[in-house]
């Protein structure tokens, strides 16, 4: 496990290297402009990290150049802001991360700022998708998803729930992100290319 570990952070750090073009408000330097190279091979591991790279491409541009008014909108009263539908992505993919480290989710929500949770979400989501890239099918059927409960104890659940939970649950809250920054007047880039995962020329 150490030597994935090893792995997957050298592996980020080249890959952060190697990104162009990606400096937001705050300076720094976030994944997924460009969606990262497909693997070479077809597994278990590779498939599962693809889907998650799909969501890393559309999360980075259905939130770059979100301004207040966008964070603050909502269609109505009963509804979530963009900003609470933000929290509500970092908490999945906190989920997500946290399976395939091997941690518990214990529920912790930190006090951050916009640009914080664009950070951490895509972090999560890169440092989960590197992890998948490398994992076998052993491994995979390893990854759980655990919370903790108020007695004290766990609920578990296979990695099978996070593709049809989390995983799916946070693509179609980011779909909602952009639905809601066109209602709010600051439209998605329509350079954005999801199927070839870059910016049209």
């Amino acid at each position: 496990m150490k030597n994935m570990l090893f792995a997957v952070v050298f592996g980020l750090a080249s890959y952060a290297q190697g990104q162009n073009g990606q400096e937001t408000s705050d300076s720094l330097t976030l994944p997924y402009a460009a969606i990262p190279d497909a693997p070479k091979e077809y597994s278990a591991g590779t498939v599962a990290s693809r889907v998650v790279d799909g969501l890393g491409f559309r999360y980075y541009w259905a939130t770059e150049g979100l301004e207040q008014k966008d964070l603050q909108y909502k269609p109505n009263e009963e509804a979530r802001s963009t900003e609470q539908t933000l929290d509500h992505i970092l908490q999945l993919t906190s989920v997500l991360r946290n399976a395939v480290e091997g941690k518990v989710n214990a529920g912790e929500s930190p006090s951050m700022t916009f640009q914080e949770k664009r950070a951490a979400t895509l972090e999560n989501i890169e440092v989960a998708s590197a992890i998948l890239r490398m994992s076998s099918d052993d491994q995979m059927a390893d990854y759980k998803l655990v919370f903790a409960r108020k007695d004290g104890g766990t609920t578990e659940f296979p990695f099978w729930n996070m593709l049809n939970g989390p995983l799916a649950d946070a693509i179609w809250h980011v779909g909602q992100v952009v639905s809601f920054r066109r209602s709010s007047g600051n439209p998605f880039n329509s350079k954005v290319s999801v199927l070839n995962g870059r910016l049209r020329k």
